[in-house]
């Protein structure tokens, strides 16, 4: 690995700071870049193991829910079977779920929640409704059939104590071996990031929400 990470760093013309440097040397650039299909070719043949992976997506940044949902149309999109349980959220029912009913039982899309806990000031039943999605998580984690499992505002719950992380960690373990889950929402315990195989934080650099009053628009928000 260390070979092949050199040979990236040498396959690169680099400029101060780290930047691309405009090319000069045209012969120098088909040398270069023949060097890097090698490099990439020999890196993708000897990535040969397919598993089922644990994807996290958090952070405080806009977007979890929506890289997991990017991830069932790709998923759905190969033709394979996708199951989504969305905890905390279902006060409304969002874009995602209308667009993606065309694709029948292929999908199935279960929004447990009654909304943001401001909204419903019941903490009992919060907690209530958390373990009824979670055991329906349960049925598709155990069941081959669905390729992807998404457990949208897993976090939230476990951060809010809805849920232990042992039980989610138990649930991953039910997985047949080539399927998928992807679980988001800000706060990911540090036993579910290292259990995961990638990570992914949402960084906020800026939010339309808070700097200009702008409202949640269709589309965007939900």
């Amino acid at each position: 690995m260390a070979d092949l990470n050199a040979a990236d760093q040498a396959a690169e013309k680099l400029g101060p700071g780290g930047a691309l440097a405009p090319e000069t040397d045209p012969d120098g650039y088909q040398k270069r870049m023949a060097r890097r299909k090698e490099v990439q070719q020999q890196r993708v043949g000897e990535r040969n193991l397919e598993k089922g992976l644990v994807l996290v997506f958090t952070g405080d940044g806009k977007g979890k829910t929506t890289a997991a949902l990017g991830l069932v149309l790709r998923t759905l999109g190969h033709g394979e079977r996708v199951a989504v349980v969305q905890f905390i959220k279902g006060g409304w029912q969002p874009g995602e779920a209308k667009a993606l009913q065309l694709f029948g039982d292929d999908l199935h899309w279960h929004a447990l929640g009654e909304g943001f806990t401001w909204e419903t000031q019941d903490r009992e039943r919060d907690r209530q409704l958390v373990q009824l999605a979670w055991d329906r998580s349960l049925t598709y984690l155990a069941d081959a059939s669905r390729k992807l499992v998404v457990l949208d505002e897993v976090n939230v719950a476990l951060k809010l104590g809805y849920l232990e992380i042992e039980q989610v960690l138990a649930g991953l373990a039910l997985r047949p071996p080539l399927t998928h889950v992807a679980l988001t929402g800000r706060g990911a315990p540090a036993a579910l990031v290292e259990r995961a195989d990638l990570v992914t934080e949402m960084k906020l650099v800026r939010h339309p929400f808070r700097e200009q009053g702008v409202k949640a628009q269709a589309g965007i928000e939900f």
